[in-house]
């Protein structure tokens, strides 16, 4: 019997082949893992499986540029959850964080939970288990070990400057002190390195809340952050020899110090462009006419007069954050409650006497406060959009979800403080249940304002109760703009980390639904932006319908598509991988299928036994 001239033909989708071109109906055929024909009427009698997909959308597998999937990719090789929402490529080694380096512990020091743990809110338990899966101790090996594990998507990655500078200062040495010139050459030695193996580039970070979660180092910062100008022009010297990408975070306070930094992308002022992708531009809900001036600086960077190539990463959703008590990656910017933060995850003991200490309980009201009352320059700064912090404190937008009390799940913090001011003050009928009722007795008579009414919470119930705020693109007013925006590209999705208090595994979709609401040409063009357009920032053979590209396809259903809301299938369940409980998304039926290297492994709602059963995707080399 001869055999099939192809092993899988897919026939009558509407097909966006991710050059921004409109969508043709056609026929798409795929053999050896490969895209080997396409066009109308492609004759079925030459295809081994058919795949009938009227009525649907196919694209290239869409790209995941900001992911923290560096740890859960050895537990779990084929990343479910980021294949059933269409995504194919992931980039690992985000802003300074990694494993290529192996476990790097020495003595009691373990860099890779100490750095994690914090910066992704990840718990030491999940941690400590993923560091165990670690059997490298190079670069080079790091990459070699995803040909030997049943690896799901393509995994591109950075080298991250955190444990760049741990593997060759120590982990104590690069929080304490600057690098020798012996030191500064190794690193550039192991980054070249790097760039001849096939990484994207290096990642560095400058956010302020970014620190470490192990004694006796709790009070300092990751060590990307103690590097010094010169130490980075010296290293993003070394991917600009190779045209590799510098992903890195603003320096948040200070301002001007982060425009200086970002200006290292202009070939003008620095000799040759350096390739920078930046976080991130959304419309913060406390600044709100920020992502302006991050554009128009990106806009200036890329005139022919600077010479530079950098662009800011737009999430694809509403910022949405959830907090287990004050335990949030949001709440690491306050001093106060970074202590808070600081204490081990199971240290109710050590949470309680902090939160009992009268010293701790007027820091806390400070930084509730600061720059939201008084006649300060905070406050005025804040009703000017310039906020000191970006932490919302507004009871108004901190929504209960996982409440200790029931008649308060879905209620703003607002609406139960105010019956709670009634309930004092005389009105007993607005206690709605005696649930409530028996928690308004606990709280301190009279309730002063809302730092009291937090401190309360805190002290009563701990992590216990869970609550989400939204940063920023409330409403997605203008997130479909920013994410059309020449100098911003899809990304900041964090996927796979903050494991539960965030998910945007689902973000490439909500870009793909706010495009669909405005356009089929806008589909096309946000096809674009999550498929070959950051393929080939990054150097990366992905993100494409050309014969003989690896056949890395998704088929969405428009329909599904038009009627799913993101906030309306974010969960929170217990995941047996970890042990713990993790947020996901559930973007049932939108996403229909899922090839990886033409093999299918997502179908009808449900991975394949292909998925994480065999090997498909592939460690990405940059070129």
């Amino acid at each position: 019997m001869a055999k099939s001239a192809w092993d899988t033909l897919i026939r009558n989708a509407l097909v966006f082949d991710g050059t921004g071109a409109e969508p043709r109906e056609m026929d798409i055929a795929i053999e050896g893992g490969r895209i080997a024909a396409c066009g109308s009427s492609l004759p079925t009698g030459e295809a081994l499986n058919i795949i009938e997909a009227e009525g649907q959308w196919l694209m290239p597998g869409l790209l995941d540029i900001h992911t923290h999937l560096d740890l859960e990719v050895d537990l779990e090789p084929g990343l479910p959850e980021v294949v059933r929402h269409g995504t194919t490529t992931v980039l690992v080694g985000n802003c300074s964080l990694g494993t290529c380096f192996g476990r790097q512990q020495t003595g009691d020091q373990n860099p890779i939970v100490d750095c994690f743990t914090r910066v992704e809110n990840i718990p030491k338990s999940v941690l400590r288990q993923c560091v165990e899966a670690v059997q490298w101790d190079n670069t080079e090996d790091y990459l070699d070990h995803f040909e030997d594990i049943p690896l799901g998507p393509n995994i591109g990655a950075f080298i991250p400057h955190s444990m760049l500078r741990i593997e060759v200062m120590g982990l104590k040495d690069s929080i304490s002190r600057e690098p020798t010139e012996a030191e500064l050459t190794r690193m550039e030695q192991l980054l070249e390195q790097g760039m001849k193996q096939g990484y994207v580039g290096m990642s560095t970070d400058g956010l302020p809340f970014h620190y470490l979660a192990s004694e006796p180092h709790t009070a300092q910062r990751i060590p990307t952050q103690f590097a010094t100008f010169g130490e980075m022009k010296r290293l993003l010297k070394v991917l600009r020899k190779y045209d590799r990408v510098w992903q890195t975070t603003p320096i948040i306070e200070n301002r001007a110090k982060a425009f200086l930094y970002f200006m290292l992308t202009s070939g003008r002022l620095f000799g040759k462009t350096l390739k920078t992708s930046a976080l991130s531009v959304m419309e913060f809900v406390l600044m709100p006419g920020a992502h302006k001036s991050f554009l128009g600086f990106a806009a200036l960077m890329n005139s022919r007069l600077m010479k530079g190539n950098i662009h800011f990463q737009a999430l694809g959703t509403n910022f949405r954050i959830w907090s287990d008590g004050i335990v949030s990656p949001l709440y690491e910017e306050l001093g106060s409650t970074c202590e808070l933060i600081a204490k081990e995850y199971d240290d109710v003991e050590g949470r309680m006497a902090l939160l009992n200490d009268p010293d701790f309980a007027l820091r806390f009201r400070e930084d509730w406060h600061h720059g939201r009352r008084g006649r300060t320059l905070a406050h005025l700064k804040t009703k000017l959009g310039a906020p000191d912090n970006l932490v919302i404190r507004d009871l108004y937008l901190m929504i209960f979800d996982g409440a200790p009390v029931a008649d308060w799940d879905g209620e703003s913090m607002q609406a139960v403080y105010d019956r709670l001011e009634r309930w004092q003050q005389g009105a007993q009928a607005d206690a709605r249940s005696d649930e409530e009722r028996a928690a308004f007795e606990l709280f301190p008579r009279p309730i002063r304002d809302d730092a009291d009414f937090m401190l309360h919470m805190l002290r009563t119930y701990d992590k216990a109760f869970r609550f989400w705020v939204d940063v920023g693109n409330a409403g997605n007013k203008a997130t479909l703009e920013l994410l059309k925006y020449k100098h911003a590209m899809p990304g900041f999705n964090d996927s796979g980390a903050h494991i539960t208090n965030m998910a945007f595994f689902d973000a490439n979709l909500m870009s793909l639904k706010l495009a669909q609401a405005e356009s089929l040409q806008t589909v096309s063009l946000m096809v674009r932006r999550l498929t070959r357009e950051p393929a080939a920032f990054f150097g990366l053979d992905v993100g494409s319908l050309d014969i003989g590209a690896q056949a890395d396809i998704v088929l969405l259903d428009p329909e599904a598509l038009q009627a799913w809301d993101s906030n309306d299938t974010r969960v929170l369940e217990y995941r047996e991988l970890f042990q713990h409980n993790q947020m996901f998304n559930r973007s049932e039926g939108v996403v229909k299928t899922v090839l990886i290297h033409g093999e299918p492994v997502w179908q009808d709602g449900e991975a394949t036994s292909a998925l994480g059963g065999q090997r498909l995707g592939r460690a990405l080399r940059a070129a």
